[in-house]
């Protein structure tokens, strides 16, 4: 999560078919469950796994594949696009005049993005972007030619704010795109047209939040994703696509389990949960479930989104697990509130859920979790060990002037829920920078890992969080997380040690916290 630079630092949308789990059902492989138990006696400890790295790569997406809800080129949405100004041929949209049009999509979190393709843009013309409820009220991002500017727009009650502006020359064609993400507004263009050249043009967050506040369920629900343009001369558009917010890169990887520590696999496909880094720092960032197809691991695909409604908005918790508590029938979700983020402490959230988790678009309540500290927690961890329920977690008395955070283990009583009576059963707090706890079996036996960013290591516990020795394995930037997990593939079982690094995207424009790649690494069969 943290690198030197900041400081030791079933309802169906119509539009695009997404789930929206806010109401409670079986999941659909209640009945039959898809988790294969791998076997994890592969190793005697951890020390005799060596990995090396096999996969780097870095899953980027303003939309979120999978998760458009709407597009003028299929008809997702159900969007009408004729009306007054907007003539509609051939798959383009020529707009005449003044043209806003919101269409009434919207996601259920403010973590979404619009994409215009400009086919034609007079030298007197705009194209806008964004989220609107009306002329009146809107959050919009525009280019304009004359001007050779692109500027973001917060509009309340019927007064625009400029809140943003950069310099930029475009030629049509090319691509414009708004992304919200938490109170941050970004506009980005590709000149290349073809949606594999986003660069972002400017970014705003603390001076939309002055006026509005999206997080808010009563804002965002009035306001949809919107386009339209205006000026003389000729603004055409081609296709028009909207959705939820694919992501700048992939952090805090934590593979789904079962109570007994089990990883969830269906169809060769590995169940993992991931940060998805926004367009900016960590209150942008939002979490999801993917998966990783064993077989050809650069096949890493996004099956769920999950947001969260707490203290009275709509925010991206993220860093967390999931649990799958087959007996009851419930998934377990244990997060981090870096959502709300704002160097005034960190703490780990909870809530259960009988939605399926593994698929659609989820809005969760949760409430904190009563952790045996009293200082801030993330980076939860849980498993059922010898028949109780035990949480590791991150444990940081400080994080400013710089973070201080150190690993530390909790067990509740036999016979307890997860959430009940949690007692501390051991800490490491002779380290400065250690965070991603993962707890593991290797041949019948738990440990708890763990990344030191200090040392750059990864770090293996007992659950008395007595240190016992190191991964052999590449270290690299940030703090990356040490999830390793079994995997039998053609009749091979070896280990992987999924995780990540520290690589930013256009930190320049950004700034810190739209790491990281994706790395994997691999340790041979025994």
């Amino acid at each position: 999560m943290f690198d030197a630079p900041v400081g030791r630092r079933a309802l169906v949308l119509a539009a695009g078919g997404v789930g929206l789990a806010v109401a409670t059902g079986a999941p659909a492989f209640a009945a039959s469950p898809p988790a294969t138990a791998l076997d994890p006696r592969l190793a005697a400890t951890p020390f005799d796994l060596h990995f090396r790295i096999t996969e780097q790569f870095r899953p980027f997406g303003l939309i979120a594949p999978g998760f458009v809800q709407l597009d003028t080129a299929t008809g997702a949405g159900g969007v009408r696009i004729a009306r007054p100004g907007v003539q509609v041929s051939g798959g383009r949209l020529r707009l005449t005049g003044d043209v806003l049009i919101p269409t009434g999509v919207r996601p259920v979190a403010p973590y979404g993005t619009v994409e215009v393709e400009v086919a034609e843009l007079g030298s007197e013309g705009s194209v806008v972007a964004g989220f609107a409820a009306n002329s009146r009220q809107s959050i919009l991002v525009r280019y304009a030619a004359a001007a050779g500017q692109v500027t973001i727009e917060v509009t309340v009650a019927g007064r625009t704010t400029i809140v943003g502006a950069a310099a930029v020359q475009l030629r049509a064609p090319f691509r414009f795109a708004c992304v919200l993400n938490e109170r941050a507004v970004t506009a980005l263009a590709d000149t290349t047209n073809t949606g594999a050249g986003w660069t972002p043009l400017v970014t705003e967050r603390d001076r939309v939040a002055q006026l509005v506040d999206p997080r808010r369920p009563d804002v965002l629900g009035q306001l949809s994703y919107t386009f339209g343009g205006s000026g003389a001369g000729p603004v055409v558009f081609g296709r028009v696509r909207a959705g939820y917010f694919g992501q700048a890169g992939l952090r805090d990887p934590h593979v789904v389990q079962t109570t007994d520590g089990r990883p969830l696999v269906r169809d060769g496909k590995l169940y993992l949960t991931f940060t998805s880094a926004g367009l900016g720092f960590f209150q942008q960032a939002h979490w999801g479930v993917w998966t990783l197809d064993l077989a050809d691991p650069r096949r890493l695909e996004q099956v769920s989104q999950i947001f969260f409604q707490r203290d009275g908005v709509l925010v991206g918790d993220h860093a967390g697990q999931i649990v799958y508590d087959q007996r009851r029938g419930r998934f377990i979700v244990l997060v981090s509130s870096w959502g709300t983020f704002a160097f005034q402490g960190v703490h780990v959230r909870h809530t259960t859920t009988a939605a399926d988790l593994l698929r659609g678009v989820h809005l969760l309540p949760s409430q904190q979790l009563a952790l045996p500290t009293s200082v801030s927690s993330w980076d939860p961890a849980l498993t059922m060990i010898d028949g109780r329920w035990h949480v590791a977690f991150v444990e940081s008395p400080r994080q400013m002037p710089e973070f201080v955070f150190h690993p530390a283990l909790a067990v509740a009583p036999p016979g307890a829920d997860y959430f009940q009576a949690l007692r501390r059963r051991g800490v490491d707090p002779s380290v400065m920078m250690t965070e991603g706890c993962i707890l593991q079996q290797v041949d019948g036996r738990w440990y708890l890992l763990a990344s030191d960013g200090v040392a750059r290591q990864y770090r293996v516990y007992d659950l008395d969080v007595r240190f016992l020795g190191t991964l052999d394995a590449p270290y690299g930037s940030n703090i990356p997380h040490p999830q390793i997990v079994p995997v039998t593939v053609g009749g091979r079982t070896d280990w992987r040690l999924i995780t990540f690094n520290g690589t930013q995207y256009a930190e320049p424009v950004l700034g810190y916290g739209t790491h990281g790649d994706v790395i994997i690494m691999r340790a041979g069969e025994r």
